[in-house]
């Protein structure tokens, strides 16, 4: 079965690599969708895959790369498009 989560992280998220992390293990788990940094000190993301997968992907969102401090990761499940062709860092 395929899923859609929205995550919104927070803590120490920005400048430690969140973002090129977050590609590195969705590229490794197959997942789709995309990464950004938000003006408030967050970072949001969409990831499209297998259930499995994609709870695998916010799992490992929890803890982030070794130098990020999640505080919190917000998620919302949406519908499954399958629009992504791959991973993306959005600027």
């Amino acid at each position: 079965m395929n899923t859609r989560i929205h995550v919104i992280v927070s803590g120490k998220v920005q400048g430690v690599f969140f973002r090129n992390s977050t590609k590195d293990k969705a590229i490794e788990l197959d997942i789709t969708g995309w990464v950004r940094n938000l003006g408030d000190g967050n970072v949001e993301a969409v990831f499209e895959g297998k259930k499995e997968d994609v709870d695998e992907m916010v799992k490992w969102c929890r803890e982030g790369p070794k130098y990020a401090e999640v505080k919190d990761v917000k998620l919302r499940v949406g519908d499954f498009t399958g629009g992504f062709r791959g991973f993306v860092i959005l600027r």
